[in-house]
């Protein structure tokens, strides 16, 4: 062609040049390609015009995926989209692949794309290879794609902002991996570093506090949302010049500052320094984007997370109280974890109250105080206000002076004016125990809600629920009432009051999580704040998912233990010194009413309990006969009320039970013959039969009936 003469049409040089032209409208849907174009899709060498299943038929479904994020990155970037597409037959097979360019544009009225771009042939791959086994970039591709689906999965699991850092250093892209990165975040105005890793400490300091309105890639990623790609140092230096001092020392030869973008809102920018050129083509960019846009969907949840648990924390601890001053031989101590989901944070508490009062023995009060544990109906941020507003309200009974049972009838009838006060759209009840302690006698009066008994650590080791009476959860009935139970607390016995979610954590119900928790307070041998990790740990740490219940473990449930110990030889502080050495008598003591007969079946089980370890069941079941008989006879054959007090003496395998019933009445028993149809008289004959040896003592006043049971060795036959 000579100087001065006019330049051929563009269609007939990209013709020459075997290279078609498309365009394509998402608004309307239609694709229209000219005769080239239409050649390179398999179709006849003429202009036409197809809709986009027509188009998406001649190409590879992954390559259609693939053009469609290559545009919302290009249009992100504001700059060409380039990609190849495999070009199939009628039979699947590939025939051709097809390197396309085009210059993307974005009608937010419309919600459209539309795009002019080049189709233009390629050598790769060899045609007729079948579609689904040969992709376009080789395995780059599909290292790019399992690359992909590992980092989401990694960063999904993340859970604070610490671990999605660690999980983004990790990372390693294929074929071109960072040796640096850090991560800025934006307060008011100014950039801030969330995170960075490849430096060394101190490095981040001049990037700190760094205005947005600076001469800084970071900045600029931040203010306009689009991502910088800086191929080499003189590009760096070339475009932002005041501050490629700072970046001079580290040495790299390629940058990328990416937007992290959640919502349509940028929270900052990623930067990934590499220490050899990259040229950052539209496949490299396109892994770039994709991992800044998880990286700030991972950042944002663990932000939210952490935010919440901070918050929720907070807010539980400020409601949890502290357990006062040291009371002089007395030893507490107390767990709280929200082992739930959602907020992790529920209606569990514990309290020490002080008691207003002269001195022990005089009047209430002087040294005494209460130990109040309970749970408030769900795991939300209700149930947290109104177990604030219970304790505050429990507290402000106690201080007024009034028994147990009389501050729990008053928090009762307080909940249930908050349900009324709610008009009862979300009714809540709370169950609660309350004992208040004589530190100096040992002496605690119980008053129970529906909650769970206390239990007792004996001398020995030995451990026994202490069966109190109760009355029904508080904020049900505002005119109930809860009769108090006198327990006596010995010298180195240790009192544990818990929740449920103690027991029921990992698929336990309350019989199999007693059994397990019971193994752990008769094992331990530490101190009293030993003994409170040991519990949670045995329940909610690793160790707890080696014993697991029979149901599903959902550990839906908080925790709340409050632990009491009675100083005594050996002592339970919080010194070195262990919980009370074992001594070889484990004892249990009980009183029955005439007007409570439902206490016996009290009795029997606390026998039971007194005998969990005894190597012979049939005894065992005769110790439970008999303490029956003889709690019954003395209510059936006097007026007088019976105390029993239960022994275990000596060493396991050569043990010794002594039960004995002691009633203020003179009436001796007398052994009778009854005959079959009899309803009474058998008492004596079954003790004659099943005890090893019986007998009644005459007391001054009143009498007392014993017997014993000898334990047979384990290797007995």
């Amino acid at each position: 062609m000579r100087t001065g003469e006019p330049l051929p049409a563009v269609g007939d040089v990209l013709t020459a040049l075997a290279t078609g032209l498309w365009h394509w409208d998402t608004a309307t849907g239609l694709v229209t390609v000219d005769a080239e174009a239409a050649r390179l899709l398999g179709l006849p060498r003429e202009e036409t015009v197809l809709t986009e299943a027509q188009t998406r038929a001649r190409l590879h479904p992954v390559d259609w995926n693939e053009i469609t994020g290559v545009i919302q990155l290009a249009v992100a970037e504001g700059t060409l989209a380039e990609v190849r597409i495999r070009i199939m037959d009628d039979r699947g097979r590939v025939v051709r692949v097809v390197r396309s360019r085009s210059k993307p544009s974005f009608d937010p009225v419309k919600k459209a794309y539309e795009l002019t771009g080049t189709l233009q042939e390629v050598t790769e791959p060899t045609p007729g290879t079948a579609a689904g086994r040969t992709a376009v970039t080789g395995d780059w591709r599909r290292s790019r794609e399992a690359f992909l689906l590992d980092a989401g999965r990694a960063l999904a699991e993340a859970r604070s902002t610490a671990e999605v850092l660690r999980v983004a250093a990790g990372l390693s892209m294929p074929g071109f991996s960072p040796d640096g990165l850090a991560v800025f975040g934006v307060e008011g105005d100014r950039l801030t570093i969330i995170g960075h890793h490849g430096h060394q400490s101190g490095d981040d300091d001049p990037f700190t506090q760094m205005s947005i309105h600076t001469d800084y890639p970071a900045a600029e990623v931040v203010r306009t949302g689009r991502a910088v790609y800086l191929s080499s140092p003189e590009r760096y230096k070339e475009r932002y010049p005041l501050t490629w001092p700072l970046a001079a020392p580290f040495g790299r030869h390629s940058w990328a500052f990416l937007p992290l973008t959640v919502a349509g809102r940028t929270m900052g920018a990623w930067m990934a320094g590499f220490a050899y050129p990259v040229a950052f083509t539209p496949d490299e960019r396109s892994v770039l984007t994709t991992v800044a846009r998880m990286l700030a969907q991972a950042l944002t949840r663990a932000g939210a997370a952490e935010t919440q648990r901070e918050l929720t924390d907070g807010l539980q601890r400020s409601m949890l109280p502290t357990l006062g001053p040291e009371i002089p031989g007395m030893t507490l101590a107390a767990r709280y974890i929200p082992t739930g989901g959602g907020l992790q944070v529920g209606g569990d508490w514990y309290d020490m109250i002080p008691l207003p009062g002269g001195a022990s023995g005089t009047n209430r009060g002087g040294g005494r105080f209460a130990l109040v544990i309970g749970d408030v109906q769900g795991h939300d941020v209700r149930a947290a206000g109104l177990m604030g507003q219970l304790r505050i309200a429990l507290r402000a009974y106690a201080a007024e002076g009034h028994r147990p049972d009389a501050v729990l009838s008053r928090a009762s009838g307080f909940l249930h004016g908050l349900a009324d006060a709610d008009g009862g759209a979300d009714l809540r009840f709370a169950t609660c125990l309350y004992i208040e302690v004589d530190p100096v006698t040992g002496v605690l009066e119980a008053a129970r809600a529906g909650h769970l008994d206390p239990a007792v650590r004996m001398a020995d080791g030995t451990v026994l629920v202490r069966a109190t009476a109760g009355g029904l959860p508080l904020g049900i009935d505002p005119d109930a009432d809860y009769p108090t139970t006198r327990l006596v607390l010995e010298p180195g016995e240790a009192l544990m009051l818990c929740t449920d979610g103690l027991l029921e954590t990992g698929g336990h119900d309350l019989d199999t999580g007693w059994r397990r928790v019971r193994k752990i307070l008769e094992a331990h041998e530490g101190d009293l704040e030993e003994l409170a990790d040991a519990l949670v740990q045995a329940v909610h740490g690793p160790s707890s998912h080696h014993t697991t219940g029979p149901l599903a473990d959902r550990r839906e449930d908080d925790i709340a233990v409050l632990l009491l110990c009675r100083q005594g030889e050996g002592g339970c502080g919080p010194s070195a010194a262990p919980l009370p050495a074992r001594q070889p008598v484990r004892r249990s003591m009980l009183s029955v009413a005439q007007a409570e007969p439902e206490r016996i079946a009290v009795a029997r089980q606390q026998v039971r309990e007194l005998l969990h370890d005894w190597t012979c069941e049939d005894q065992v079941d005769s110790a439970v006969l008999l303490v029956s008989e003889t709690l019954t006879n003395v209510l059936v054959h006097t007026d007088a009320d019976a105390l029993l007090v239960a022994e275990v003496t000596g060493a396991p395998g050569e043990r010794r039970l002594r039960i004995e019933v002691t009633d203020t009445s003179d009436d001796l028993p007398h052994m009778r013959r009854p005959g079959e149809l009899a309803s009474s008289g058998r008492g004596l004959v079954l003790i004659e039969l099943l005890a090893d040896t019986w007998g009644v003592a005459p007391r001054g006043e009143g009498k007392s009936i014993w017997f014993e049971l000898y334990e047979p060795s384990a290797t007995a036959s």
